[in-house]
């Protein structure tokens, strides 16, 4: 039974899903100016329906390559067999439902351009995951949270455009984290990613220094929201985190006797790792500034 829940966390990719969840919440704060539950809740259940959809059809084109990289995803995907698309169907009805719901046709557009951009990351013909476009699509997928509520509100502003590009991009880059961990099974598979195109520790020096290249975004959303001391303490804790942990494994990703293709790879995902607990820590971090910020507003 218990393997069978993880099996299934896994298959929908459970973090993943938060992080989108969080994100919702956190720009429903900052678009609407205020700190109502209700409405964030309700953005963050269609924006984790959708992205739970889109991970589950990913998953389920990509169980192949899961042997190596995630046996026990791989297994339970094998024996969802059929099902596992119809799950996928399930989820993206729900997320469209709901964005319909809302009686905004914006709203529902947004949507099922989100969907769409999953469809054709993970769906052969196009199969973008495989190619070095990957980064772009979770660009999108990525933003479509920040855009379904802007469009709600019909707020679309130079501080929503900021949000936009600060969420995107992180997606963006999560997707190249992710890329670390995925490598072997990537190179097996012939996809043309950009840390295959690249080379993995070229690919991976970039991935760092885009995390780090996002700092600038982060403290830009903080200062243009006027969000409380609290986001900028974690964002100084997770810089801090990340930092330590590159200068203790400085002699494998910059020379040295231990640098060698194996040790890399290993190192690589073990930063896979790390990188998947700071989204989840940063989009945490921002939806829970946001109620904070507006929650004082309004006591105010």
């Amino acid at each position: 039974m218990l393997r069978s829940v993880k099996g299934f966390l896994k298959f929908i990719s459970i973090e993943r899903g938060i992080m989108l969840f969080m994100i919702a919440m956190g720009a429903t704060f900052l678009i609407a100016k205020n700190a109502s539950l209700l409405g964030a809740v309700y953005f963050g259940f269609v924006a984790f329906c959708g992205w739970s959809g889109v991970d589950a059809i990913n998953n389920v084109y990509d169980v192949d390559l899961d042997v190596k990289s995630d046996p026990l995803r791989s297994e339970y995907t094998k024996n969802l067999g059929k099902m596992g698309l119809f799950i996928a169907l399930i989820f993206f009805a729900v997320s469209m439902s709901l964005g319909a719901i809302t009686g905004i046709q914006l709203v529902t557009v947004f949507v099922f351009l989100g969907i769409l951009a999953g469809v054709v990351y993970s769906v052969p013909p196009f199969r973008l995951r495989q190619t070095i476009y990957k980064p772009v699509v979770n660009f999108s997928v990525g933003a479509v949270p920040v855009l379904m509520v802007a469009a709600f509100f019909n707020v679309f502003s130079v501080q929503i455009l900021v949000l936009l590009l600060l969420i995107g991009i992180s997606t963006a880059v999560n997707s190249l984290w992710e890329d670390l961990a995925d490598y072997v099974s990537d190179v097996d598979a012939r996809a043309r990613t950009m840390l295959v195109v690249l080379g993995f520790k070229r690919g991976l020096y970039l991935t760092i220094a885009m995390g780090y290249c996002l700092v600038p975004l982060m403290i830009l959303v903080g200062v243009l929201f006027n969000l409380t001391l609290l986001y900028f303490v974690v964002l100084t804790a997770l810089i801090a985190y990340i930092s330590i942990r590159l200068i203790q494994n400085r002699q494998v990703l910059f020379g040295g006797a231990k640098a060698d293709t194996k040790t890399m790879l290993k190192l690589g995902e073990v930063f896979a790792q790390d990188f998947v607990i700071i989204a989840l820590v940063h989009t945490t971090n921002l939806m829970v500034s946001g109620y904070l910020t507006y929650q004082q507003v309004f006591l105010l």
